[in-house]
């Protein structure tokens, strides 16, 4: 998580600790539910559930879900699925406007402190694959932005309508859409209120693939279960260095690429896959 990052896999070193268990802390959640292994050995699902509200973002979906990341972070998980509840209609529909409409400035100034729900996904050390099952508006747009990669159902509409409400995207979307689809995009998007379907968000690069509703399922966790076999502290460095891609000059990120590369030299996985390799079979990988 960006506020406890150790910069190694995210694993504890502690001899007797055990792995977290997210299921468990989102057994008493009301709009947050966590399945883990149920469609894939090591994928987690984490579900946002408010459908009489379209799944839309309030103070108590962001604290469940922020727990719910907490444990994923240290639990034995290699892949996360991000998505919105099927009865809610929509990924998530924004954030919720009756709470932006009751605050003044010192109060949103406090709800905007980092770190957020966003920074908590774009944080996590496992790849986030935001399942788009729905409309993903504003908060909710943000939300699949700050994921790793974006599946979409034809179905949904994605786009940052807070312009309507005389106010701008809060939540990372005048940052991280520009690094995704470009300046001219972004701003047509954001200056405009205007909504885009799947198939358009997939040209432009807002998402990575627009799938049929019926085929939704196989090709999220098809793209998961090929992330969740690979090595975890691998997984883990790769998604750092290309994160940094888009935060430093390249410089940088080559320095930081060719740092985190050496480092997994020194890893008992990078041995087993190589062993593997030259083996003829497949690895059986220890995360470390």
């Amino acid at each position: 998580m960006v506020d406890g990052d150790d910069g190694g896999d995210g694993r504890s070193d502690d001899a007797g600790s055990s792995p977290a268990d997210p299921e468990a802390v989102a057994a008493d959640f009301e709009t947050v539910s966590v399945t883990v292994g149920d469609r894939v050995d090591g994928v987690a699902t984490v579900t946002i559930s408010r459908p009489s509200a379209r799944n839309a973002l309030n103070g108590q979906v962001r604290e469940e879900l922020k727990a719910v990341l907490d444990a994923i972070e240290d639990a034995d998980v290699g892949v996360v699925v991000l998505t919105g509840d099927e009865e809610g209609k929509a990924f998530v529909a924004g954030a919720d406007v009756t709470e932006l409409r009751e605050r003044d400035m010192l109060e949103q100034r406090r709800a905007s402190e980092r770190p957020r729900v966003y920074e908590a996904v774009a944080g996590l050390r496992q790849p986030v694959i935001a399942r788009i099952n729905g409309h993903a508006l504003g908060g909710g747009c943000e939300l699949a932005q700050a994921c790793d990669v974006r599946i979409a159902s034809t179905r949904a509409k994605l786009g940052q309508p807070e312009i309507n409400l005389g106010i701008i995207p809060g939540g990372g979307g005048t940052q991280r859409l520009p690094r995704i689809v470009g300046t001219g995009q972004a701003m047509r998007l954001v200056l405009s209120g205007e909504l885009v379907d799947a198939e358009e968000a997939a040209r432009i690069g807002l998402v990575e693939e627009a799938v049929e509703p019926e085929g939704l399922d196989e090709r999220v966790y098809d793209l998961a279960e090929k992330m969740a076999t690979k090595s975890p502290v691998a997984l883990a460095f790769a998604k750092e260095a290309v994160s940094a891609a888009a935060e430093a000059p390249l410089s940088v990120g080559l320095d930081r690429e060719a740092d985190l590369f050496t480092a997994l030299f020194a890893t008992r996985d990078k041995e087993e896959g190589m062993a593997a390799f030259f083996e003829g079979r497949e690895p059986e990988w220890e995360g470390r």
